[in-house]
């Protein structure tokens, strides 16, 4: 029971409470470039989440097997060349480069999906879609799920896959919802007089604000639905 909560909890946690966009403010390219229609937004959202879970996917099985300290792959490998030493195998100063890689990769996948499938999307998204590689609302998902210490879950120990898979579709649901709501109101925001010095990014970037402190209204919300449910 305590694991369904905790999983409950992290993905209310990862898709409202600390939301990537409006509490860590990463993935902001994406989020003013491509929120200017819902339908964009949405499909853009999508995308990221599709990425997101992958990379997490791929960065914490390079992080369990090859990078943390005593990571078994790494470690045969050095025992092979080196029998007779003990030393501990450390490649976490890697895990930047290797991270890169896997969202590079990740990204390209899909880039040839959109594509194929959808033509009017992928026209739609323009250079935004091959710069989900440089998103780094990814990139910190991934970073998160390769650290010790974990947001939502108390725990000392590197997460499973499970609460890996949970924080990334949640993460990416998260950016799914702040990009579409502030599409929303970037349409609307299209027959308002906004101000010509506000117009554009000015108006967007107060808006953005304004949606950061409405989310702060979640704040506690995990710790009070944790008490309630266990």
């Amino acid at each position: 029971m305590d694991t369904l909560v905790d999983v409950l909890l992290l993905a209310l946690s990862a898709v409202l409470i600390n939301n990537l966009v409006l509490k860590y403010f990463v993935g902001i390219c994406p989020f003013l470039g491509v929120s200017r229609r819902v339908d964009m937004a949405f499909g853009m959202g999508m995308a990221v989440t599709f990425v997101i879970t992958i990379a997490a996917t791929l960065s914490w099985a390079f992080t369990e097997f090859v990078l943390r300290p005593g990571a078994p792959i790494s470690t045969a490998v050095w025992q092979a060349v080196n029998p007779d030493s003990t030393a501990i195998v450390d490649l976490s100063m890697l895990k930047y480069i290797v991270y890169i890689f896997v969202i590079a990769g990740s990204v390209q996948l899909v880039e040839m999906y959109v594509r194929k499938f959808f033509p009017p999307l992928y026209k739609s998204f323009g250079v935004f879609l091959p710069l989900i590689t440089t998103n780094c609302a990814i990139l910190f998902a991934c970073l998160m799920i390769g650290s010790a210490k974990h947001i939502g879950v108390d725990a000392t120990e590197p997460w499973g896959l499970g609460y890996a898979l949970v924080y990334a579709i949640g993460g990416g649901l998260g950016f799914t919802v702040a990009i579409s709501i502030m599409a929303g109101i970037r349409e609307e925001l299209d027959l308002c007089d906004v101000p010509k010095c506000l117009k554009g990014v000015g108006i967007a970037l107060i808006v953005a604000g304004i949606l950061s402190l409405a989310f702060m209204g979640f704040t506690g919300v995990d710790k009070g639905l944790g008490k309630l449910l266990r």
